[in-house]
């Protein structure tokens, strides 16, 4: 049991790894023993953060723009070269548009759907072969991160971004029965309102958004790196295509 939650001698790559979400789950994932390497398009902002989260443990920087496939491909290539297997891929890169449905253009339907939904299959087909790599010994572990506008109605106009994420849920389901059978555990995770660049009122007006939410608070570092690790560890081997939602009670009050 000591052993449970423990991600000792794994090795990880979490997109979006930079800030928000993804870098409280990469340190969540260093603070238990794994080996983390972190994605974001900025390449100077991953670079800064891998220097910062090395300090908790080893900690690599692999800049890469996945809402192409070329480009997640060519991230799981460079990934590849410097590893020869993966056990724990965090689908975390994301993007969100809100605009009135009378204005809604194009660029923001594409732009989101394409790296919150398209990115996390094409990305995992990529790295396919590395996960089954990983998976001889121990179940690889594939963890998408959606959020709780997938599962109840967010009263903001973000079409696109709801949309993707409850598309998400629904393909996770789906890719956890195939990738099952190659002892890869496919999941997810929804989360609330955490202080994040992608949800600023959150993180600018935390006390306000917190009257909102039955927890009384929004969601803290340590909320979000222990259902990671959860689902990344020995604990969650027998999870299988379930969305788990971290939101404090949000999605319960919403009408």
């Amino acid at each position: 049991m000591k052993e449970l939650f423990s991600l000792q001698g794994r090795t990880a790559l979490v997109t979006g790894g930079s800030r928000g979400i993804g870098r409280m789950i990469a340190t969540g994932f260093l603070s238990q023993g794994a080996r983390v390497y972190i994605s974001s398009r900025k390449a100077q902002a991953c670079d800064q953060a891998a220097r910062e989260l090395s300090t908790l443990g080893p900690c690599i920087s692999l800049p890469a723009d996945v809402s192409t496939v070329a480009g997640a491909q060519g991230l799981a290539a460079a990934f590849g070269v410097r590893e020869p297997a993966l056990d724990i891929l965090v689908n975390n890169a994301g993007a969100a548009w809100g605009e009135s449905f009378d204005t809604f253009p194009e660029s923001g339907w594409d732009k989101v759907m394409d790296l919150n939904l398209k990115s996390p299959f094409f990305l995992t087909q990529a790295l396919h072969e590395l996960l089954r790599a990983g998976a001889k010994s121990h179940p690889a572990k594939v963890i998408n991160v959606a959020s709780v506008d997938g599962v109840s109605v967010n009263p903001m106009e973000t079409y696109s971004y709801a949309a993707s994420k409850a598309g998400l849920i629904h393909l996770t389901k789906r890719m956890s029965l195939r990738l099952v059978k190659d002892n890869i555990m496919v999941s997810g995770i929804a989360p609330g309102a955490f202080a994040s660049e992608m949800n600023r009122d959150a993180r600018d007006n935390a006390e306000a958004v917190a009257q909102r939410i039955p927890a009384g608070r929004i969601g803290v570092d340590e909320d979000m790196a222990g259902v990671a690790i959860y689902l990344a560890s020995r604990a969650g081997d027998y999870v299988v295509g379930q969305t788990i939602v971290v939101d404090g009670g949000v999605t319960l009050s919403r009408s």
